[in-house]
């Protein structure tokens, strides 16, 4: 069973930078697709982005291209997503999940299809 586990969330003041990783316990995340989504108080869950098994091929929501870069290091079956220029309206919970290796070519719909799941990690975006 492939487990997930989120951390580098925190409190930040607008315009700084977080960076937050997705690391996989039992065995190598090579095999799948891995995405980051978030879900803000009262809100629905929303993609952020996505990283395929192919380097170099990534999606990413409108609300944060230029701002985030997703990244994968195999060797260390770890996913990680750097969050730059970090606005009030990107405080969430931030999900990382892995799902099927072609998964990101239908970001960021059929999350449902993602098939595990870490338990988030909480970014706030306050002044």
């Amino acid at each position: 069973q492939l487990q997930l586990v989120e951390s580098g969330g925190g409190l930040v003041q607008p315009g700084e930078s977080l960076r937050l990783s997705c690391a996989a316990s039992v065995f190598t995340l090579v095999y799948f697709a891995i995405a980051w989504f978030r879900q803000a108080l009262g809100k629905e869950r929303k993609g952020v982005s996505c990283i395929s098994r192919r380097v170099g091929s990534t999606n990413y929501a409108d609300s944060v291209k230029g701002r985030f870069t997703i990244s994968r290091d195999n060797a260390k079956s770890t996913v990680y997503l750097q969050m730059n220029s970090l606005k009030p309206e990107d405080t969430a919970i931030y999900y990382c999940a892995a799902g099927p290796m072609n998964y990101c070519d239908y970001f960021p719909s059929y999350s449902n299809g993602m098939d595990y799941w870490g338990k988030g990690t909480l970014v706030t975006v306050s002044s």
